[in-house]
């Protein structure tokens, strides 16, 4: 990985999720903040499971709600995050999603979602008016975390057929889309195509040395390769009900597809 120039250099911030510390999961984030320091970028880390990190919302995330009013979670977090007064945990972890040039998402497939320690750093991090709000920009375009570029790597233990054409799974685009098109793109990031391993049950030396080698191109062209390109609600290509204009898809395109526009 060419070092990048002073101009060059980028801050990245690396959300990871598997309990076991000697795991692939583990392996390939060890893997990635070598590379991309030695590359000259600063790197920052959030390992849930080390972190012990607290997956669900509740009253303690707001300091300030008192015990016997309603937890209206939207209204509240919206108010706590405008205030400056959400849990330290969570200020630590926006004010690092703030600082980042990019988000990597590191995470085993379970149940054909992330674990619930990752689900819970997003439901509890990306807050109303952090993440998205009235005063914030809209979603679907700029959004409030624009100018971020953002990566899943993803182990899966099923075999990458499994997600391709006609595979029983279905396409892994469609799979990963409520992560790539509803948190990343919804919030303004510019998600990257995803970096996968699949077969991730039992990785043989060889092909572990196989995926770093890709995983490495990969992050070599984190703020260079072309990011998934999603459709813009600004752009005109939705009506005022949110809803894709008639032909405007693709010809071929059905289902998720035609919220991507077409690439080349």
């Amino acid at each position: 990985m060419t070092e990048a120039t002073p101009q060059q250099r980028k801050k990245i911030l690396i959300v990871t999720a598997h309990p076991e510390p000697h795991s692939l999961n583990a392996a390939l984030t060890d893997f990635a903040v070598e590379e991309l320091r030695a590359a000259g970028h600063e790197v920052r880390v959030s390992d849930l499971y080390a972190m012990k990190w607290k997956a669900g919302v509740d009253a303690d995330d707001f300091p300030d709600h008192a015990a016997d009013r309603r937890l209206d979670v939207l209204a509240v977090s919206g108010q706590a995050t405008l205030a400056g007064r959400l849990s330290p945990d969570i200020a630590a972890e926006q004010e690092k999603v703030r600082w980042s040039d990019a988000v990597i998402l590191q995470f085993p497939m379970w149940w054909f979602s992330v674990p619930a320690l990752l689900k819970g750093w997003i439901d509890r991090v990306f807050t109303f008016e952090f993440a998205h709000g009235p005063s914030v920009p809209p979603p679907y375009s700029e959004g409030a975390l624009a100018g971020r570029r953002a990566l899943l790597s993803v182990t899966i233990g099923a075999r990458e057929s499994a997600f391709a054409d006609r595979g029983i799974h279905g396409a892994l685009a469609d799979v990963l889309f409520p992560l790539q098109h509803g948190l990343l793109w919804f919030t303004g990031m510019a998600p990257l195509d995803p970096f996968t391993v699949y077969d991730a049950i039992d990785v043989p030396e060889e092909r572990f040395a196989a995926a770093k080698r890709e995983y490495g191109q990969r992050l070599a062209a984190l703020f260079t390769d072309e990011p998934v390109p999603f459709r813009s609600l600004a752009g005109g290509d939705y009506a005022r009900d949110m809803r894709l204009r008639p032909g405007m898809e693709a010809p071929g395109t059905s289902g998720l597809e035609i919220h991507v526009r077409p690439r080349g």
